[in-house]
């Protein structure tokens, strides 16, 4: 079981994912009049929040050029936790016939995933109420208190899948650094639960297209004769699963003591030591 390597890239996909969800947010400023005087995007990065408070310690002026700005998004992984309400089935399979000409005759199968919750938080970080405010209104409309993605989970199974994020909790910080003509900081932070799952390994193995079965009157005698093969066939033989395609079916009746050999596919008669 462990040991074998492999690698789906769910959980990054679930992680990009939720970062795309508010990568296209902008705020608007204004005049007393009323008028459009700045427009920007909001920019979102990935990492705790705490990484940005330290910045705002270590030079709460912000006249240093480093990459930071307000107002700004983030987000990071809080939790991650197997979730027994959406326990799958684990003894079924997913099939898929491999996709190429020269692998036609190959199946991949795969056992049931395994359901996780994946806890993320996202902060809005703003000097000004007023643009962390337009930042939150234009999030929480769309959770109610669910958003569904549909994520490729298995592209090489063919598995989409719906993945719910959850809005769980909103909370409200207004962190003063310093003095009271100092920076501020202005936190909303959002959790969210997200509920994807996990898959396992991808095997492969031949497609049976020959069912072949010998039936022997009485196996209790020391070479018992078989009395006839049943042997069933795809038509046409070339077919793929997803063809429209039929089943020929042949019986045959022998009186003898062979056995068919399935290493050399011939008929071979019985030798007892």
């Amino acid at each position: 079981m462990l040991g074998q390597q492999f690698y789906h890239e769910t959980m990054r996909n679930v992680i990009v994912a939720f970062g795309t969800l508010f990568n296209n947010i902008h705020l608007v400023r204004k005049n007393n009049s009323g008028v459009v005087i700045q427009t920007m995007k909001v920019p979102l990065a990935y990492g705790p929040k705490q990484k940005w408070l330290s910045r705002l310690d270590a030079d709460a002026s912000l006249d240093t050029k480093v990459a930071i700005t307000l107002p700004r998004l983030g987000f990071e992984i809080q939790n991650l936790a197997y979730d027994p309400t959406r326990k799958l089935n684990r003894v079924q399979k997913f099939r898929k016939v491999k996709g190429s000409s020269s692998d036609s005759n190959k199946l991949d199968h795969q056992y049931m995933p395994v359901p996780y919750n994946l806890d993320i938080e996202l902060y809005a970080m703003a000097k000004q109420s007023d643009d962390a405010l337009q930042i939150v209104e234009q999030i929480l409309p769309f959770f109610q208190p669910d958003y569904t993605l549909t994520i490729n989970d298995m592209a090489d199974m063919g598995i989409k899948r719906d993945v719910p994020i959850i809005l769980n909790s909103v909370s409200y910080e207004d962190s003063y650094r310093g003095d009271y003509g100092d920076r501020r900081a202005i936190i909303y932070t959002l959790g969210f639960t997200s509920k994807f799952y996990l898959y396992g390994p991808v095997t492969s193995s031949k497609v049976i297209k020959t069912v072949q079965v010998d039936q022997y009157a009485n196996l209790e005698t020391e070479a018992p004769k078989r009395e006839q093969r049943y042997t069933v066939t795809p038509n046409p033989v070339s077919a793929d699963a997803d063809d429209d395609f039929g089943f020929s079916e042949t019986v045959s009746f022998f009186q003898d003591a062979k056995e068919f050999d399935s290493s050399s596919g011939t008929d071979k008669t019985t030798t007892n030591d």
